[in-house]
């Protein structure tokens, strides 16, 4: 089993928004889907919008620069114009407390 770090609390992210966080060096983007966390690359890879800005719909994130669309689980992209996923990470929740594996 990995090491899991704290980045962020569950009351900090309201349903159906992201964070931002910093992690080593990563910009990671924590999800809250209907009570769901899901935790991916914060850098669309088609030119570098922050999806942590993006808006959540049906277990997935659309770019809000462009419109991609990546699924929060796999970080596979869904629709053009990117043509390549994001890392996904593992997400612990322990009462308020989200951690992340690194």
């Amino acid at each position: 089993m990995g090491n899991f770090v704290e980045v962020a609390k569950v009351s900090e992210i309201e349903s159906g928004t992201g964070k931002l966080v910093e992690l080593e060096g990563k910009e990671i983007a924590i999800f809250n889907d209907e009570g769901e966390f899901y935790a991916i690359d914060n850098e669309c890879p088609h030119i570098g919008a922050p999806l942590c800005e993006g808006e959540l719909e049906d277990g997935k994130v659309v770019c809000p620069w462009h419109g991609s669309e990546f699924d929060l689980k796999s970080g596979e992209a869904l629709s053009p114009p990117a043509d390549e996923g994001v890392s996904c990470y593992k997400l612990e929740i322990e009462g308020d407390v989200i951690k992340i594996e690194v």
